[in-house]
């Protein structure tokens, strides 16, 4: 039975999709096989995936309003060797769209059911604000991961989008649950970094992820070459991170299927 992670963030800049695409192509590299859905209209992740979504002819807006089988709107090829549904300002007009159709919440949840099971997991990288695009990520996953920088503002943010998923869980998606709360951009010279981080910790205890992904030229580079950092530069401390958190998220689900069998 394959895995559904909604990556999303209330608050831009954070390394959402930096997150989506890494995180995404390293899952793919343990073998796993791998979905990215592309649910941000800015395209980025689609983008990074070495996809051109300028020129791609399906994207979420094809599977969500016009109901086009999900094959018919996948890219098998990409840099990261994962499956890839496009995103561009085209589903800027999906979401608009999507007040008017019949059972808008639950539009990805139905599109993505037949092929949950062949996929080990299916990365969604969601719109940074909370939308009806954001709803039906929310409505489809069976988790959140939570990428965030260790700032003055974070921990504030982070608890009312704690209260967003709890109160979204409610209405579409009761099994929803947090799959965890990663720091990006972390650099450990910072006073003010390493207070939130710990800060994190007291709060969110065993919910925030040991990986942290450091503050990293080659991790910012790799987008613009459309590829992830892994395939661009394998050796950099940003494509370590991201391999790492691939296999802290194997072990905690390989630790959660040894716990629910006792």
């Amino acid at each position: 039975m394959g895995k559904i992670i909604a990556i999303a963030n209330q608050k831009g800049g954070v390394g959402k999709t930096t997150t989506a695409v890494n995180v995404a192509a390293s899952m793919a590299a343990t073998k796993r096989k791998v979905l990215l859905i592309d649910l941000d209209p800015q395209g980025n992740a689609t983008m990074g995936s070495g996809v051109d979504k300028y020129a791609v002819e399906n994207t979420c807006y094809e599977l969500l309003i016009e109901e086009k089988p999900i094959d018919q709107v996948m890219i098998k090829e990409t840099t990261g060797k994962y499956h890839l549904i496009a995103g561009n300002s085209d589903i800027t007009a999906a979401e608009i769209k999507l007040m008017e159709v019949f059972a808008r919440e639950v539009r990805l949840r139905n599109a993505l059911a037949p092929v949950k099971n062949y996929y080990d997991y299916i990365f969604i990288d969601c719109p940074p604000s909370l939308n009806q695009l954001t709803v039906n990520a929310m409505a489809a996953a069976d988790s959140v991961l939570v990428p965030m920088q260790c700032e003055y503002y974070a921990l504030e943010g982070l608890t009312a989008l704690m209260d967003t998923i709890k109160k979204l869980a409610s209405v579409v998606n009761p099994e929803l649950k947090i799959e965890g709360v990663l720091r990006t951009m972390y650099d450990p010279r910072n006073r003010l970094a390493n207070d939130v981080s710990e800060q994190l910790k007291r709060h969110f205890g065993e919910q925030v992820y040991r990986t942290v992904i450091p503050r990293n030229v080659r991790l910012a580079e790799a987008p613009s070459f459309g590829t992830p950092a892994m395939y661009y530069d394998k050796s950099s401390t940003g494509a370590k991170a991201y391999l790492a958190l691939a296999g802290e998220i194997l072990r905690r689900a390989k630790a959660n299927v040894a716990e629910k069998a006792n």
